[in-house]
């Protein structure tokens, strides 16, 4: 067997497992650790009589790992290594090394906290920090815990801080320093303005010219691999070449095409997509072009939908994608950008837990057992915003309970290797008799679309896609062809829809003249994207979930007044509709009532300034009927009317003379003696306690304008009983008499104090300030010209006598003669009037 870097590394990761339970590995890609290690392990004391499971993340790379390591053992798959991956399985007794796929594993978790016979499991090519690689790993950290100390758990990546890693997991760090060729890199002046596959081919064109050996393209998807394909085909510098794909939908056959050397000893190309960067070795690579981009799930949980997204890969996906050119001697790497974007990625691609849809993740928590994810130890912990909407989701499918725990219904949805919408759908659907056809349907809706790469703009009728898939199943592939679908993903559907079927142990097909049942179930897997056509243009629809969306006018459904979106793309104010199915809202309302509701609802409408009272039916958003409330509830009037009197605030009352200075008498005595029971009047207070004080005097009343005829100095006044009411008399007077013999009023709404405003002449023979409160505040004197003009503010009043009014005379005794200014204010007699005439 050949020297591998890793082997290096063996001893030390050896000597660790036999004192750890949990061990972190950092080695580059090519060290060859997927396919040494498992190996290297088997004799392991601590492992005697035990198996070790190996996580990878792709079902390619599972399969392709198995067979390389059961080569090296002389057996096939099967035997003392085997593999496990969706649709598909070689173990039998004897299998010792067994690689699977993540879902795959969480499903054993949950089957088997304990994971019997099994001494280690592996996590290889955990830098990918997929959804379910971290939930997996949760799950066996909280079964290492507290049921399989002895169990060993080793993590292995490539790029990931290894340090940080180990210091998360309280794991020792073994390194691996590998082994890697170098590689000479070519930026672009600039990044490129047109179609990648454009760009990508023009590169593959000078690669081709300046290098030797096979070359490995990175792109971000299927589309645009096959526009590359079909643009290299046609280019002279390519007729010798082998151009293939891959990509995680192609067939057995394709795949292994690209991985191994070809038979014929051609030049060969790969255009991959990141399934290529990291778990692969495509043999006898010495030439990498990367496009810089990636397309990954990104779930928006303001409208519920995940879509794919093309974003620039990370810094450390770009140096893995570069290495692939190293792995066998020096090599070159052409990245498709400028170097100023280079110094922009970001150095490592977010884990998908961040920004993935967590329906999956939360299910699969609430069977284990758990309702504070904060329990389990985790990497990165999955947001509380979308894990908190995503059991929403789950507790509408009837699959978790009020408290987040795990109902029948959950269980059974848990036992389908399906999104949950999409298992509520087959288990709902073979409930109303419809079993094999939601079969189908989720079969279709969990790969890729079978038109992918065709104009889909007029292909978005779901029952387009049924048609193909009973073609084939009639017919074969050359059926499908003629569709327009691909044989091989038609394959894959069909061996899907087997086997739900069998697992919901039904023996039949689905019938195919079914079509009107389609959008039926497919409201069962989306309740929240039924639709109803909205206006007379056929093209915009508004959701049930209360979003609008658009379809295209190429479409055949178009004008379809409902109909449920199986697929949108959530961009945008609108989302566009690709795929949909019409649906009979008389089979909604049979079927499926519980997603129709009928409220009476009474509010306060601000535009109208009025209560309002209406019947509504509705769907979700979609309102099915309303019309006005004839007999509305008094008592639900009245709380909309204080809820618009607290919109509008105290301003909206009628506040006459009357009403606010008593408010402003009562609050005073609030103030200075806030121990003796007066009531709180401010605005805040007042508002909170709309029901307590003004309630009752509102019946009848039901629009701001009405409230004009509440009677407020009353209502004010009535807070007070008999006692109280002497009391403010005579602690805060509306008026007081003054020399001249006259009352005049008070004001009590200045922050400063009591104020008043008297004119001077009426207060001559007074020598000190006049007091409220009990003679414990003294007023603010306004005190006014002959014309009621401000002389002079003042709280002494015999100050001002001696000091101020002399000058004030002098001043105001020429312009004011026929009004008295005597020369001893203490001893003249106050007026209200000239001297000729005395006045009140």
């Amino acid at each position: 067997m050949s020297q591998l870097p890793i082997d290096e590394a063996l001893p030390a990761l050896k000597q660790a497992l036999n004192a750890h339970s949990r061990v972190v590995l950092q080695a580059p890609p090519g060290a060859g650790k997927t396919t040494r290690i498992p190996l290297a392990l088997l004799d392991e004391p601590w492992l005697a009589g035990q198996s070790i499971l190996m996580l990878e993340p792709r079902r390619l790379a599972a399969r392709s790992a198995a067979g390389y390591m059961a080569q090296v053992l002389g057996e096939e798959p099967g035997q003392q290594v085997g593999y496990r991956i969706r649709l598909e399985r070689r173990v039998s007794r004897a299998t010792r090394v067994e690689v699977i796929t993540e879902g795959i594993l969480t499903r054993r978790l949950q089957d088997d906290p304990m994971l019997e016979g099994v001494g280690l499991v592996i996590f290889d090519e955990f830098h990918e920090r997929h959804l379910d690689s971290d939930l997996a790993l949760a799950l066996c950290l909280d079964a290492q815990r507290s049921l399989r100390d002895d169990l060993r758990l080793l993590v292995m990546s490539a790029t990931l801080d290894g340090n940080t890693l180990a210091n998360t997991l309280a794991a020792p760090l073994v390194e691996s320093m590998g082994r890697s060729y170098p590689v000479d890199i070519h930026y672009l002046p600039r990044d490129p303005q047109g179609a990648l596959a454009a760009v990508a081919t023009q590169a593959v064109v000078r690669a081709l010219d300046e290098q030797d050996g096979d070359m490995l393209v990175f792109l971000p998807g299927a589309g645009e691999i096959r526009q590359s394909l079909e643009a290299l085909g046609r280019e002279a510098a390519c007729e010798a070449v082998l151009l293939v794909g891959l990509y995680g939908d192609l067939g057995l056959a394709q795949q292994r095409q690209a991985i191994l050397p070809d038979p014929q000893g051609r030049r060969k190309v790969v255009l991959a997509t990141n399934i290529a960067e990291t778990s692969l070795t495509i043999e006898g690579v010495s030439t990498v072009i990367d496009s810089g981009w990636q397309r990954v799930p990104r779930f928006d949980p303001r409208s519920g939908l995940t879509r794919l997204e093309r974003v620039r890969v990370s810094q450390a996906s770009a140096t893995q994608r570069a290495g692939r050119a190293g792995r066998l001697g020096p090599g070159v790497c052409y990245r498709l950008w400028g170097e100023n974007t280079q110094r922009g990625l970001v150095p490592y691609n977010p884990p998908e837990i961040a920004t993935a849809d967590l329906a999956p993740l939360a299910l699969e928590l609430a069977l284990w057992g758990v309702q504070d994810a904060a329990g389990l130890t985790w990497i990165d912990p999955p947001p509380p915003g979308s894990l908190s909407q995503a059991r929403e989701l789950l507790t509408g499918l009837d699959a978790i309970d009020a408290a987040g725990r795990i109902t029948a219904e959950g269980r059974a949805l848990a036992e389908l290797p399906l999104h949950p919408r999409l298992a509520h759908m087959v288990h709902a659907g073979k409930a109303l008799g419809h079993g094999a056809l939601a079969c189908d349907i989720a079969a279709l809706l969990s790969e890729r679309d079978i038109f992918a790469g065709r104009e889909a703009r007029s292909l978005c009728d779901f029952s387009l896609r049924l048609e193909a898939l009973w073609a084939f199943r009639r017919k074969g592939g050359a059926a499908a062809r003629r569709l327009g679908a691909e044989p091989a993903v038609l394959s894959r559907l069909e061996r899907s829809a087997s086997l739900w079927r069998k697992r919901l142990r039904l023996s039949e097909t689905a019938p195919e003249s079914c079509h009107t049942t389609t959008g039926l179930l497919l409201a069962l897997a989306y309740p929240d994207r039924i639709a109803r056509l909205r206006d007379n243009t056929g093209e915009r629809y508004l959701m049930s979930g209360g979003r609008g969306a658009l379809l295209d006018v190429q479409c055949d459904l178009t004008g379809t007044r409902w109909l449920v979106a199986a697929s949108l793309d959530a961009r945008g104010a609108e989302g566009r509709i690709r795929l949909a199915a019409p649906v009979d809202f008389a089979a909604l309302q049979q079927h499926l009532p519980h997603l129709l509701t009928e409220s009476e609802r009474v509010y306060w409408d601000r535009d109208s300034a009025a209560v309002l009272a209406r019947f509504k039916r509705r769907l979700g958003a979609i309102v099915l009927e309303s019309r006005p409330l004839e007999h509305p509830e008094p008592q639900a009037v009245q709380c909309a009317l204080l809820e618009g009197i607290r919109h509008s605030g105290l301003a909206c009352l009628p506040w006459n003379r009357e009403a606010s200075e008593l408010r402003a008498r009562i609050m005073f005595l609030q103030r200075h003696f806030p121990d003796q029971g007066w009531p709180e009047l401010d605005d805040s207070t007042l508002l909170g306690g709309l029901e307590q004080w003004l309630a009752p005097y509102l019946s009848g009343m039901g629009r701001l304008s009405d409230l004009g005829r509440l009677r407020l100095g009353e209502i004010l006044a009535a807070m007070l009983d008999w006692e109280a009411r002497q009391r403010l008399e005579e602690g805060a007077p509306a008026t007081i008499q003054v020399p001249s013999g006259n009352r005049r009023h008070i004001d009590y709404g200045d922050e400063q104090g009591p104020v008043l405003a008297v004119k001077l002449q009426e207060l001559f023979g007074l020598e000190q300030t006049p007091t409220v409160a009990w003679g414990k505040v003294p007023l603010t004197l306004h005190l006014l010209s002959p014309a009621r003009r401000p002389i002079q503010v003042t709280r002494d009043l015999k100050s001002f006598w001696q000091r101020t009014y002399p000058e004030v005379k002098k001043e105001l005794k020429g312009r004011y003669p026929k009004h008295p200014w005597p020369d001893d204010p203490f001893s003249a007699q106050p007026t209200a009037g000239t001297k000729r005439r005395p006045r009140d």
